[in-house]
């Protein structure tokens, strides 16, 4: 803390010096990088240089708070002899001091990284397309207890969680109905595929009915350029095909060496299809349409394909288990991409080094003053 015993006109020169502490320790870091390219690995946390200014005004506030306790205490000769003793452009030059630390620590939170070499990263996984139903069946809900979740939901989340545990891998999106769309093709970047699959809605196939013909298709249509077998489709679907090509599709999955991992959401005495006018849908003749599966042509597709079959009467998809125990089971990594990358230089052990080298410092200087008329005891330190 600044000592109470420092005069209005110093104040106002800390308090004109306190916006250029951070702009210096800045300077000192910056300063002799050369040619050299530089950046910070977390610059989002220079926000932490409000500290900055605000650590000054307590200090100044503090220092002007404890000298009028003070001058309630003491005489005016009194305090004149104590100011005598005290240097304040010493304590002034040890708050800088301090406000010079704080700068570098934040800027050593910032990860200051300067230079860096090239090195080749080489991405190695499997290729894999997730096919969900988003017709108007999987709106029922009947995948929890509450009765909060309906099936798209609840599948859109177990595929979440699935994007969590890829490692490698590049994975597409197919959202299918009575047609099959490439939501998002295939690619790396998990966090983009997240909010692809966020935008999968009942409303986005407009052509109703369940055509896993069209959703096998097309997946099959997004690992074009793939040039490996290591491939594989997540079919999630809670209906029945009406195409009558699914069998055919997977066929032609077979032969190009594409597995596929079935997955059936349902009852099997089915279930009623919500409408959106309320109450469930009904036929020409007035009878509620249930949406059954249809688990034999799933179990075939899956058979001719190499994958497996996963029946979920209560929407709980275990998709990680179906990963790991099922797709990299059988799959190997193939090196889906080569590019080269820069390595950056971690360079925050300067300015850490410079914080301390201010803290150090403003414990070895003495706020005491030097002079004739101040005997050894009285130039002690503090």
């Amino acid at each position: 803390m600044l000592p109470p015993l420092i005069p209005r006109p110093s104040l106002l020169r800390l308090s004109a010096a306190v916006p250029r502490a951070g702009g210096l320790g800045l300077f000192l870091l910056f300063s002799g990088c050369g040619g050299e390219e530089l950046r910070l690995g977390e610059a989002q946390r220079l926000w932490l240089m409000w500290l900055v200014p605000l650590l000054a005004i307590f200090f100044a506030l503090s220092a002007a708070a404890a000298g009028k306790r003070l001058q309630r205490f003491a005489e005016a000769p009194t305090l004149k002899r104590l100011a005598q003793r005290v240097s304040c452009g010493k304590r002034i030059f040890k708050a800088l001091l301090l406000l010079l630390a704080v700068s570098a620590l934040i800027l050593t939170l910032a990860r200051p990284q300067w230079g860096f070499t090239w090195e080749e990263v080489r991405r190695q996984g499997v290729d894999v397309v997730v096919a969900v139903d988003v017709s108007d069946s999987m709106l029922v809900r009947d995948v929890s207890s509450s009765g909060t979740l309906d099936r798209l939901q609840r599948a859109k989340r177990e595929i979440v969680d699935l994007l969590q545990i890829l490692d490698g891998d590049r994975v597409g999106i197919v959202a299918f109905a009575g047609s099959a769309f490439l939501q998002c093709p295939l690619t790396l970047d998990y966090a983009a595929a997240e909010i692809f699959l966020d935008a999968v809605d009942s409303d986005s196939i407009p052509v109703k009915g369940t055509n896993l013909a069209a959703a096998l298709e097309t997946s099959l249509d997004a690992f074009r350029g793939a040039g490996h077998p290591s491939r594989a489709i997540i079919l999630i679907t809670d209906g029945e095909d009406h195409s009558g090509r699914a069998l055919q599709a997977a066929r032609r999955a077979a032969e190009e060496e594409v597995r596929i991992f079935t997955i059936g959401i349902g009852r099997d005495e089915g279930a009623p299809i919500p409408d959106p006018r309320g109450g469930f849908r009904r036929d020409r003749s007035g009878s509620i349409v249930l949406s059954k599966l249809d688990e034999s042509t799933l179990q075939q597709i899956a058979l001719d394909t190499g994958g497996s079959y996963v029946r979920s009467v209560t929407g709980d998809v275990d998709l990680e288990q179906i990963y790991t125990q099922g797709i990299k089971a059988v799959l190997e990594d193939q090196e889906l991409e080569s590019q080269q990358r820069r390595r950056w230089h971690e360079r925050f052990q300067w300015t850490l080094l410079f914080a301390i080298a201010c803290l150090m410092l403003e414990s070895l200087i003495s706020d005491r003053r030097r002079g004739p008329g101040l005997g050894p005891r009285q130039d002690q330190g503090r």
